[in-house]
Order: structure tokens, then C-alpha cells, then sequence
């Protein structure tokens, strides 16, 4: 279904319900430049630093897709699991697991109380932006403590620049995407005031610093266009 959520007057903050759920996938496609690139690169690099019989654990998987993606690229026994805090969303992706014969498992729960459980690969994407700055160290601490040695923590995340003037210009860039894509100038509004305290962007340089306070010992851009990065931590064996 194509995303007309913002085509009418809003009266709430931005939240992940039915409407939302029902045209995600549109959304992220028309919202995210290189979305489909990005997806693949993560499920490629995830697929390769998995080992077999581990888990892979998507914090905040929305619909599905990067799950159902690594499902078709792995050739041996992995357990996938999603995590997401919206109903709507959770049913989605049971929908398209059950349709594409995916074993998944789904669990609606809040991630920064989950259970992550023990993990080879860790991914959250386009979720640390979601949660409060406060929460974000408390957050990857988990995930760190849920790898495996060797284990890894692919993210992806919209950014911010710290030289104001580039910051803006690359945001006008950005606005001219989503025009580029179908959106009109009161849909964009629409959907950044919505999204006003809700989505908080951290730079490149502080996503890096937030991994490494909490024991990574390597984190690399692995992609980066315009105000869009995905990042790669790894924890190595001591």
C-alpha cells in the first residue's frame, strides 16, 4: 500500500500504529535513500559473521524485512528473532513470515526491557533514533552483553552534522529525495512535526563513541549517504 498517512491534518506525535504498519514498507522505501542497498549489505555482512546454530536478533524489526532477507541468504541453521513494541507492526511481519514460510520468532515487547538472550549478530536498525538519548548507553550495553565473542552489531541511523551550514544543506538534499519520491511539501511538514522530539539523530562520531563507551572494540561506517549512516561494531575475544 502507498504511505498517504501525512496527506491529512495530524494531531499526534509520530507513533508505529495500524496506518503506519499498513504502508511501512512504502514509507521506508520512499523515505530512506539506498534503502534496498543498505537492506542488503546488512543481511550480507549479517549472514557472514553468523555462525551456525546462533542468533541473530533485529531490535526493532518493523515488518520483517531484514529477517525474511537473511532467512533466504542463510544455508545453515540459524535462529532469527524480532523484536518490536507495536502490535501492528509484530502482525505484519507474522503475516509475511507465515506467507514466505520463514521460521521467525516475534516477540511485542519493549527492547530496553527484552531479554535479549545470547546473540551472534545484533541488528537495530534506524532504531537508536527512537529512543531517548538518556536510555541509548543503557540500550548498547545490552546488546553488547547479549554477543558472543566475535559477535557483531550492525545499525543503521539518520545523522545530523555538526557544521551548521552543512547540516542544513544536506537536510534541503534530503527534503528534495522525498519530493523526488512522491511527497508533497505539506506531507514533509506533516511528518517532521510529528516526528519533532521523537526522532533524536545523534553525528557519525557520537553513534561511533556511544558503542565504544560500552566495550566494542571496533566501530566502522560501513555506508554513508547524505544524512543516512549504517555502522558495524564488533566485540573481538579477549
Amino acid at each position: 500500500m502507498k504511505d498517504k498517512v501525512f496527506e491529512k491534518q495530524i494531531d499526534k506525535q509520530f507513533e508505529f500504529d495500524d496506518k503506519v504498519a499498513s504502508v511501512f514498507d512504502d514509507m521506508l522505501s520512499r523515505s530512506i535513500p539506498f534503502y534496498g542497498e543498505v537492506l542488503n549489505l546488512v543481511c550480507e555482512l549479517a549472514v557472514k559473521y553468523a555462525t551456525p546454530n546462533s542468533s541473530i536478533i533485529d531490535l526493532g524489526c518493523s515488518t520483517a524485512n531484514t529477517l525474511l532477507s537473511i532467512n533466504k541468504k542463510t544455508s545453515f541453521a540459524l535462529r532469527l528473532v524480532g523484536i518490536d513494541n507495536s502490535a501492528a507492526m509484530i502482525e505484519q511481519a507474522r503475516k509475511k513470515a507465515q506467507a514466505y514460510g520463514a521460521d521467525i520468532d516475534f516477540i511485542e515487547g519493549d527492547i530496553t526491557k527484552s531479554d535479549f538472550g545470547i546473540n551472534s549478530v545484533v541488528i537495530a536498525n534506524y532504531t537508536f533514533q527512537f529512543i531517548r538519548p538518556p536510555q541509548r548507553i543503557k540500550l548498547a550495553q545490552k546488546i553488547y552483553e547479549s554477543l558472543q565473542k566475535n559477535g557483531i552489531c550492525i545499525f543503521s541511523e539518520k545523522i545530523i552534522y555538526e557544521n551548521k551550514t552543512l547540516n542544513k544543506r544536506i537536510i534541503d538534499l534530503y527534503l528534495k529525495f522525498k519530493k523526488a519520491h512522491g511527497y508533497s511539501d505539506f506531507e514533509i511538514a506533516q511528518k517532521r512535526e510529528a516526528l519533532e522530539n521523537v526522532l533524536v539523530p545523534y553525528s557519525e562520531d557520537e553513534n561511533k563513541e556511544l558503542m565504544k563507551s560500552v566495550g566494542f572494540d571496533e566501530v566502522q561506517t560501513i555506508f554513508k549517504y547524505a544524512n543516512f549512516a549504517t555502522f558495524l561494531a564488533i566485540k573481538n575475544s579477549k
